[in-house]
């Protein structure tokens, strides 16, 4: 990894893309929710500066109906990879709503995905909802297996450190 990246969002890994509109199609008829990581595209194999949307983060805890989803916000990470969010729209709306407005102010991008859940069926605003344009990115995902690098004696030790 980079100690400095540039910030410019290149766009999103389609396979990144292909996950999230599977997991809000599993999801329905509630609404899905996870917050979006990004990885410099240099790291990716990409001759150009910028980011590559690569992740999605689901936060345990997180609730939903078809009308919202309410994630523990206090559960969220804290990631310099943090770029923004991503939720479904059941109802098929690409277009955020007030209450989605009022969620945006944390990251550059917010994606929208909506039922019937397909390729062509999502949307990015920027943090002020305003829509902006965004590349699918056919990039090889990186491999993060440091952070499933631990077993049971790890955990123990986790919870029961002092």
């Amino acid at each position: 990894m980079r100690l400095f990246r540039s910030s410019e969002l290149l766009g999103i890994a389609a396979d990144t893309l292909a996950f999230a509109l599977e997991a809000s199609r599993d999801t329905h008829p509630n609404e899905y929710m996870g917050f979006l990581r990004a990885t410099d595209a240099r790291d990716l194999g990409l001759n150009r500066s910028g980011q590559v949307i690569t992740d999605v983060l689901v936060i345990p805890g997180t609730t939903s109906t078809p009308e919202s989803a309410t994630v523990r916000e206090h559960m969220k990470p804290n990631s310099s990879r943090a770029v923004g969010s991503i939720h479904s729209h059941p109802n098929g709306v690409l277009r955020p709503s007030d209450a989605d407005r009022a969620t945006f102010h944390a990251g550059d991008v917010h994606i929208i995905v909506g039922a019937p859940y397909e390729r062509d069926c999502w949307r990015a605003f920027d943090s002020d909802g305003d829509p902006r344009d965004l590349d699918v990115i056919d990039v090889a995902l990186p491999e993060d297996e440091a952070f499933f690098d631990f077993d049971q004696t790890d955990i123990d030790a986790e919870l029961y450190d002092e």
